[in-house]
């Protein structure tokens, strides 16, 4: 089962490709953590990504098309995968069909740009492993350590609220359109983001079994 998470950054959409993850046991492919990776090790992708990720623009989908397709091949994506952040244009999604991947159901965690910005004043990121925290949804068990690895967990600066906003406008010029892309093609299932994690878990476990 291959499926793709969307939503407008801090729509909720990582931690519900964590849970499902968990359920099924599908890797959760993020992009985003994959890009922080390639750019903490200096690879030459990671270089290329850095670019557009200091300026808050997308990062160009050669870059992120070339790591994608590593991830997916490795032995735990066999049998499905959850794809967390890409695609993230229509284009994208093109791409993704001539590579011959076969998506199953595109789950879209629907939260309003006014929530949205509230939320991600409050999310915290582990520095090591990419984990997400939230100070009130989901807060680690001890200040500023990451429950998994020990990492440092701290405030992105893509989570500031003048980058939210410039992030909330590329969103919704650039990934939005995947919406109607997805629907068009009967993929598409909607879920309205809850306050609580475990109500929208609940929401988008049903999707996926609709």
């Amino acid at each position: 089962m291959n499926l793709i998470f969307l939503g407008a950054p801090g729509a909720g959409k990582g931690t519900q490709a964590e849970n499902v993850s968990n359920k099924y046991s599908l890797p959760a492919v993020s992009t985003g953590n994959m890009l922080r990776e390639a750019v903490k090790n200096g690879t030459e992708a990671g270089l290329s990504a850095k670019r557009y990720m200091d300026a808050g623009d997308l990062v160009p989908d050669e870059v992120v098309i070339g790591i994608l397709k590593d991830r997916i091949a490795l032995d735990d994506a066999k049998n499905g995968f959850i794809l967390d952040g890409f695609p993230r244009t229509v284009e994208q999604a093109q791409a993704l069909e001539r590579m011959g991947v076969n998506i199953d159901k595109v789950l879209n965690i629907h939260v309003a740009d006014e929530r949205i910005i509230a939320r991600m004043s409050g999310r915290r990121v582990c520095s090591d492993c990419g984990s997400s925290y939230h100070i009130e949804y989901k807060p680690v068990k001890s200040e500023g350590v990451c429950d998994s690895c020990k990492g440092s967990v701290e405030l992105r600066d893509d989570d500031k609220p003048e980058t939210v906003l410039a992030r909330l406008k590329t969103y919704h010029e650039k990934t939005a359109p995947l919406i109607n892309f997805y629907d068009s093609r009967g993929k598409l299932r909607t879920v309205e983001g809850q306050e609580k994690i475990e109500d929208t878990t609940r929401l988008t476990l049903e999707a996926i079994d609709s």
